[in-house]
């Protein structure tokens, strides 16, 4: 079903245009990865489609009674009220119509006029078919699942909202918008402020969700698990492609090869006949070259494909080191808990290292063990032979917010380098132009981290010591950044939550649990995805073979106390057939309470669900009547 759709949609500021007459359409059931470069304006369009902004030109429609709301990354909180009823405010517009249901219940009891009576009726399905496609039954379940599923913890439920942490209130603003599940989900950047478990949920949560989403994120292993489309804003057009991120990805060259051909093809043959024309209009062939002219005038011609790259990023030749370049023996470090311990590794020339975590694991302390920093509590590690070690700081410190971008980068007290090489140098990491007289203070954080992987290149490192190079990179940087740094020559050790990223570079990874557990596994991240799964597959199954074993051995039970009679003597035969019959009207309460008729008389609901829970008391008398009469027939 059509939920929402756009055309001919237009945004500019002041003189600078994002996008002219862009439009598409969303359906129930379609997930869309909306990406583009930084700046396009994928943020502008979210707000357009909430309207929260109003467009220069279009126009934006919404199937009559479909709801759509923006994730707010500014969060918007009533001070004083615990977690679980900020949560539970998600949820007003539901609970309100539960209590309309329960009056119009009432009022369909005690209606006589037959024309009321069947509009009653009408409004009570209609109100319980939404509830019921909501799930807005069960509704403190729902919100436990949601909060415990984003990193909140039940003892969190009666704090107050103002005493959280901005992470914490931007994962609450999450919760709310699930909770809420608009029939169009606008989600910028929804990974923001998730640990790994709380991502790993969210991703398996939303493929599971009918709405219509798109989503804005930089987290393409998120977009891979969970989108089925993408849109492409880039240069102010907008392009769709079937699929998930690495089918986008493929795609999208694939397109541009197709086009750029075709473009190729037409431009040919527009020349050779531009040129019979001009050696043939004034001939013989005049007539010839005139129909041939005519035919030329009509003909639509392409436009050259442009697509969106980022710079080849390269760094260039360094000197070789030594064949092990880092050995760690026993590294163990504490703080309020411990973080690591006993942690032992081998780094070898060539070879690239991930350390992979949830927050707070201890992945930034190993770095700073490692740059000399800190002090481990136990332990010790060694650099190799004709290591020169280079670090990115993901907070970008070592850049000074007065330099020009030029004199960042501009290796200290080397004055044999001149401007134009600091320029091409530059330019290898996309900066180019006035950009690079630009005050660092100036620059985007995508620019101020190109500036700081140059400032690598020209040192000359031959070991990386990276900390989350990706966290301010668009798709295109993270791509040619991975590409450069599978070609380095050199050593790489990196600190990334980015699993894509991973997944490309990385010869083998550290993983850290949070609880003082390291674990190294010789892969990349898929790889350390499937190792997991196999061992939860496995642990499932023994799990699985102990509990039959239990019931097994279960029919021997070991010598026990004399037990007391709790119920006055019945014959096993008497009671299992009581059993049966009160099955059978259980079963029948429960299947009549699954009918949406029955809710058309509040009084009959109210019968039937005390008629339920009596006969679900019986029966669990008679379940212990009957173990005990088994147990001394036994005897």
């Amino acid at each position: 079903m059509l939920l929402l759709s756009c055309s001919e949609l237009s945004r500019a500021y002041s003189s600078h245009p994002l996008f002219r007459n862009i439009g598409f359409e969303l359906r129930a059931g379609e997930r869309v990865g909306l990406v583009g470069p930084n700046g396009a304006g994928k943020s502008t369009l979210m707000k357009l489609l909430a309207s929260q902004e109003s467009p220069d030109t279009g126009s934006v429609r919404l199937h009559a009674g479909a709801r759509i709301s923006l994730l707010k990354q500014h969060a918007e909180i009533s001070k004083g009220r615990t977690l679980f009823d900020e949560a539970k405010s998600a949820l007003d517009e539901f609970l309100a119509m539960q209590q309309d249901l329960f009056r119009t219940a009432d009022e369909l009891a005690s209606c006589s006029d037959p024309a009321k009576h069947d509009a009653l009726a009408s409004r009570y399905d209609r109100l319980n078919e939404l509830l019921r496609q909501h799930d807005a039954y069960s509704v403190d379940h729902k919100i436990e699942e949601v909060l415990q599923g984003l990193g909140f913890t039940t003892a969190d439920y009666n704090k107050a909202v103002e005493h959280f942490s901005g992470g914490q209130v931007g994962r609450l603003m999450l919760a709310k918008l699930l909770l809420s599940a608009p029939d169009v989900m606008l989600l910028d950047e929804p990974s923001n402020h998730l640990d790994v478990d709380a991502l790993v949920w969210l991703e398996t949560y939303l493929v599971k969700q009918p709405e219509a989403m798109l989503i804005v994120s930089h987290d393409r292993y998120f977009l891979n698990r969970v989108v089925n489309k993408v849109f492409e804003l880039s240069g102010g057009i907008i392009n769709d492609y079937l699929g998930n991120f690495d089918q986008y990805w493929r795609l999208r060259q694939e397109r541009y090869d197709f086009n750029l051909k075709a473009y190729e093809a037409q431009k040919e043959h527009i020349e050779k006949q531009e040129d019979y024309i001009r050696r043939n209009l004034a001939g013989q062939l005049s007539k010839q070259a005139q129909g041939r002219r005519k035919i030329l005038e009509r003909v639509e011609r392409l436009q050259r494909p442009v697509m969106h790259q980022a710079p080849r990023m390269h760094f260039g030749p360094v000197k070789r080191t030594g064949d092990i370049v880092l050995q760690a023996n026993n590294l163990s470090k504490s703080f309020e808990k411990p973080l690591f311990k006993n942690l032992s590794f081998q780094l070898q020339r060539g070879k690239r290292l991930g350390i992979y975590g949830p927050n707070g694991c201890g992945k930034s302390t190993l770095l700073s063990i490692l740059l000399e920093k800190l002090l481990p509590d136990l332990g010790s590690f060694n650099l190799g032979a004709q290591v020169q070690l280079g670090f990115y700081d993901q907070h970008l410190k070592e850049l000074n917010p007065d330099d020009l971008a030029i004199r960042a980068a501009w290796p200290t007290n080397d004055f044999s380098i001149t401007e134009q090489q600091m320029r091409d140098l530059l330019g290898r990491f996309g900066l180019e132009g006035r950009i690079v007289f630009q005050k660092v203070s100036s620059l985007s954080g995508g620019e101020k981290s190109r500036v700081c992987l140059a400032k690598l290149v020209k040192k000359g490192s031959n070991f990386l010591i990276l900390d989350e190079p990706t966290n301010h990179l668009d798709l295109w940087a993270c791509d040619a950044l991975e590409q450069a740094l599978i070609e380095f020559e050199g050593t790489v050790l990196v600190v990334s939550h980015d699993r894509y990223f991973l997944n490309r570079i990385v010869d083998f990874l550290i993983v850290m649990d949070g609880k003082g557990n390291t674990r190294t596994v010789t892969g990349n991240f898929e790889f350390y995805e499937e190792l997991l799964a196999k061992e939860q597959s496995e642990q499932k199954l023994i799990k699985q073979e102990k509990q039959n074993t239990a019931s097994f051995t279960s029919t021997t039970p070991p010598t026990e106390t004399k037990r007391k009679k709790k119920f006055p003597y019945r014959k096993v035969e008497e009671l299992e057939l009581e059993i049966s019959l009160i099955e059978e009207e259980k079963f029948t309460l429960e299947k009549l309470l699954e009918d949406p008729a029955l809710y058309r008389d509040g009084t009959k609901v109210k019968q039937t669900t005390l008629a339920l829970d009596t006969t679900k008391e019986k029966l669990n008398q008679l379940y212990e009547h009957w173990e005990e009469a088994i147990y001394f027939q036994q005897k």
